[in-house]
């Protein structure tokens, strides 16, 4: 029996914002259940994202029964949004590409708007069965993602965020150190591994659901931007600059697509099929 368990679960409603840990989720196809169907949009129906708009990190978002999601921030109410009825649909950018979407009512506008400063939509993804592929260089046929950053879930591991952390310590800036996990966002934590060796998954079983893994993830500036102050520091981009670079990305965590669905729950072995 192999000694890597999920230590924990993470699913972002909202992407950018603050999300929950439950104790089980199932696997869809574009990721787990519930995970990014929902994002802010500016002016020019840009993605807004914490890399231009670090207090999204202190806003959070939980769901709610059938699709609904309840959002909370320093300073506001929470406010419960519906999942839009279907309607015409808004084409978004998110990098660089168009993503169809359905926009939610105009209290999650205001109340998103009244909590950034700027003006902001909150959209809704409807169909992700359809709506937005995996990046093609890396994706198998028919392989669709939610609005995370590109790929349906990231992993990563106790023991590569240790590793990362010892590094830190003995780099320019030790007095940021030591991270925590959620300046990654991973949507599964695992134990029990040695570090980076989930570079190396190709394809593993978690609970009832097997994914393939489709690359190593490159990271950028969310990861220097505490999710408790939304303050930013160096690291951990300045460590992974000169110990983790592949190619002209700075890598943290796998990026894996479901190639067979099912239940993932915290406590969960992780075997490592290829």
């Amino acid at each position: 029996m192999s000694n890597l368990r999920v230590q924990a679960l993470h699913v972002h409603p909202v992407k950018s914002v603050a999300g929950t840990a439950p104790d089980e989720v199932a696997v869809e196809p574009w990721g787990l259940s519930g995970d990014r169907r929902w994002a802010l949009v500016d002016t020019e129906g840009a993605v807004m994202t914490q890399r231009r708009h670090a207090r999204l990190a202190l806003a959070a978002a939980r769901p709610l029964d059938g699709g609904r999601i309840a959002v909370s921030a320093p300073g506001m109410a929470e406010l419960v949004v519906e999942v839009p009825e279907p309607g015409p649909l808004e084409p978004v950018t998110l990098f660089g590409k168009k993503v169809e979407t359905v926009v939610a009512a105009s209290a999650a506008a205001d109340w998103f708007s009244a909590y950034l400063g700027v003006e902001a939509r909150l959209v809704h993804l409807d169909d992700p069965a359809v709506r937005r592929p995996v990046d093609p260089d890396y994706a198998l046929p028919g392989e669709t993602v939610s609005l995370a950053d590109g790929y349906p879930v990231l992993l990563s591991t106790l023991a590569s965020l240790d590793a990362l952390n010892s590094l830190i310590a003995r780099g320019d800036h030790p007095e940021e150190g030591p991270l925590p996990m959620n300046r990654f966002r991973p949507n599964v934590v695992v134990s029990g591994a040695e570090a980076w060796a989930e570079d190396g998954w190709r394809r593993i079983a978690i609970g009832d659901a097997v994914f393939r893994g489709a690359r190593e993830c490159g990271r950028c500036i969310v990861t220097t931007t505490d999710q408790e102050t939304a303050e930013r520091g160096k690291e951990p981009l300045k460590t992974l600059a000169l110990h983790r670079r592949i190619g002209k990305s700075l890598t943290f965590g796998r990026l894996l697509v479901p190639v067979r669905l099912g239940t993932v729950r915290v406590g969960d072995e992780v075997r490592i099929l290829d």
